[in-house]
């Protein structure tokens, strides 16, 4: 289970030179927004997009949106000056991208706490070399502010010399390892993108995927996916209706005293009732945000 219930089923990339891009964010359906200040902007247009990024997550103005900014690397001229100003800014997370050791979030810590980040500042970490994977538990240790996997499927296949295919099998090793860490200290993680925007049957059973290998969400690169994305990873009517049985029939045999608990004809256990008081809690989840 993870430490936060609130929904991270869609989580968009937003490009942080693209003001307009950001002003419209504030009408989507997203859980979450990764206002970019890496891989999206160009060297020569950093220093605005930092300002824009930061003006952005400081201004209240994305309702329960979760805001995400996306710092350059430390081993960058602006990964320093990204950091001190997203600290300031106050956003939930910091996302710190290629993050190979404990050390690497521990120096981004240590930056982020001398700029007065809130405590309530998580931090999130891009998951998406070979030895990033390799040290994904050691990561997820490494502070108690690290709350997020967030894999770059992308750069791990390019790294990996591999290739792109529906089921991904080239990624699967790094994808479980990543979720075992992940699960192991209580983080979310988070799927990586899909980057046809013209397979719409593919995105979806990529999501599909996603949610069967046990990821929370899927990181987006385009508004046209959030549909299908929260609709894979919201738990249905029907689960959350079956959900509430479990816990009630559950919580009712406990007050007499029985032994064997039965809901539609299947035994009951202890496990059964802990997956659904997590769909409930997600769709209630789900149903505050929206408000």
């Amino acid at each position: 289970m993870t430490k936060n219930i609130r929904p991270r089923r869609s989580v968009l990339y937003m490009p942080g030179s693209n003001a307009r891009a950001q002003e419209k964010a504030k009408t989507l359906v997203a859980d979450a927004l990764i206002l970019d200040l890496e891989d999206a902007v160009a060297p020569d247009a950093k220093a605005e997009a930092r300002e824009i990024v930061c003006a952005n997550a400081a201004s209240g103005d994305y309702g329960n949106r979760e805001i995400i900014i996306r710092v350059n690397g430390l081993d960058t001229p602006w990964g320093k000056d990204d950091i001190i100003a997203a600290a300031k800014a106050g956003p939930d997370a910091i996302l710190l991208p290629k993050v190979e050791s404990a050390a690497q979030v521990q120096t981004l810590e240590k930056i982020m706490t001398e700029a007065g980040a809130p405590e309530a500042t998580t931090i999130w970490c891009m998951m998406e070399t070979p030895l990033g994977i390799l040290k994904a538990e050691e990561i997820a240790a490494s502070s108690l502010r690290v709350d997020c996997f967030v894999m770059g499927t992308s750069d791990l296949v390019k790294d990996l010399q591999a290739q792109h295919t529906p089921m991904r099998l080239p990624v699967i090793t790094s994808l479980g390892l990543c979720l075992l860490a992940g699960r192991a200290y209580g983080l979310t993680v988070l799927d990586g993108v899909y980057l046809d925007l013209a397979d719409e049957d593919g995105f979806r059973a990529s999501c599909v995927q996603g949610l069967e290998l046990g990821f929370d969400g899927k990181t987006l690169i385009h508004p046209k996916q959030l549909a299908p994305t929260n609709e894979v990873f919201a738990p249905s009517e029907a689960e959350v209706v079956h959900s509430r049985k479990v816990i009630e029939a559950f919580e009712a045999a406990e007050k007499e005293g029985k032994g064997v608990v039965l809901v539609d004809g299947k035994l009951v256990e202890n496990l059964h009732v802990e997956i659904a008081k997590a769909k409930v809690a997600m769709a209630d989840a789900i149903a505050a945000a929206a408000e």
